[in-house]
């Protein structure tokens, strides 16, 4: 019987050291809530708020049902369906598209310097732009080649029924008819955690999707981040509105993080109440990935006792 009882208290030890660790983490979740809720309270708009930790799943939602305007956050969908199409075989990133008079749009800083029936670019160029620089006109050649309704099927199949692609970039007339592009925070994080769970794309593909998000842009979610650290997010923002959705690849314990805003009275405000939000969650789970159970926090290059 004494093997037996020594194993119970071993078990009975390792579930005590396990709960004492949860509860230690759950005090970090609480004081992150507290920060949120706070920066809710003093936000002159709407605000929600959903975030994933990729390693254990857990989930934080603050108005994350609600629906807003996703501006050009719902890029993040048009680039996850381009990439399922490349890897099922429907089309190539390495397609060769020719630049039309046609495609033009405001806001797009790149393909408006270009020179319409002679520039030839990759279909991976030109997603490039619209991840980049947000290029309006390379978004809707992409809506163009991969199908709007495609995008939405992909989107209903995760069960995403509330984020919807219902107009091109820079379609005022849709827009002002009430088809807007629309999303919800809860809705961004689930997208963004099955790619990286790899139910969307396989390996080889995910991992090119998230270098293809992370690329250099300015957006809040990174804005007071260290740099270096890798962040695969994609910004929104429209008059009033003001978003950010992406995955933060902090070692060892990697997050998903959506911020939608929407009715704000100063832009700046959502902005800065996107990027408070980003650091705390950071600052949370920098240390979760570089703890022991016990809540040591170990740096690179600390060796003190």
């Amino acid at each position: 019987m004494r093997p037996f009882i020594c194993l119970l208290l071993l078990t009975a030890t390792g579930f005590a050291q396990i709960n004492t660790a949860e509860a230690k983490r759950q005090v970090l979740w609480q004081k992150l809530e507290a920060s949120i809720n706070e920066v809710d309270r003093n936000l002159d708009g709407v605000m929600g708020v959903a975030i994933v930790d990729l390693t254990d799943h857990r989930q934080y939602f603050l108005h994350a049902d609600e629906v807003f305007p996703t501006a050009s956050s719902i890029k993040i969908a048009v680039l996850t369906e381009l990439y399922r199409q490349a890897q099922a075989g429907k089309l190539k990133l390495t397609d060769i598209y020719t630049l039309q008079a046609s495609d033009l749009v405001p806001d797009s800083d790149i393909m408006n310097g270009l020179t319409p029936g002679v520039t030839k670019v990759t279909l991976r160029d030109v997603a490039t732009m619209m991840v980049a620089v947000s290029d309006n006109a390379a978004t809707n050649v992409l809506i163009d080649r991969v199908g709007m309704e495609n995008v939405n099927a992909m989107l209903d199949s995760l069960g995403l029924t509330h984020m919807r692609l219902r107009r091109k970039m820079m379609d005022l007339k849709a827009a002002s008819e009430g088809r807007e592009n629309v999303g919800t925070p809860h809705e961004f994080v689930v997208l963004l955690q099955d790619v990286y769970d790899g139910k969307v794309l396989n390996k080889a593909m995910t991992d090119d999707f998230f270098k293809m998000l992370s690329t250099h842009k300015d957006s809040w979610i990174p804005r007071d981040l260290p740099e270096g650290l890798k962040v695969a997010d994609k910004p929104g923002a429209l008059e009033g509105v003001r978003n950010d959705s992406g995955v933060v690849f902090v070692a060892n314990r990697p997050y998903a993080l959506s911020v939608m805003t929407s009715y704000l009275r100063k832009e700046r405000d959502g902005e800065d109440a996107i990027s408070r939000i980003s650091l705390d969650a950071y600052r949370m789970f920098d240390r979760f990935g570089r703890a022991s159970e016990y809540g040591r926090v170990v740096s690179p290059g600390n060796g003190s006792n």
